[in-house]
């Protein structure tokens, strides 16, 4: 199942409504995105699956900062 690394973001169950009212269940998929991104603290490259709402967070925060607030450890990714 697709899911977010830091956040644990994944699909969510909606209904589909048709003109005539009638909800049927499905599935809502986020926007995720697998990118290798630069960590200048431990000076390498991590890969690592993001939704592209976190991915605009770690580019103004950065990486390690945004996943303290999550309580990982980014080395460990």
């Amino acid at each position: 199942m697709a899911k977010s690394d830091i956040t644990g973001t994944r699909r969510k169950i909606a209904n589909k409504v048709s003109h005539s009212n009638i909800k049927t269940k499905r599935w809502q998929f986020p926007n995720l995105q697998e990118r290798r991104l630069f960590v200048p603290e431990l000076d390498r490259h991590v890969r690592i699956t993001l939704s592209t709402s976190d991915l605009r967070t770690v580019d103004k925060i950065g990486l390690v900062a945004y996943a303290a607030r999550y309580g990982l450890d980014v080395s460990k990714l």
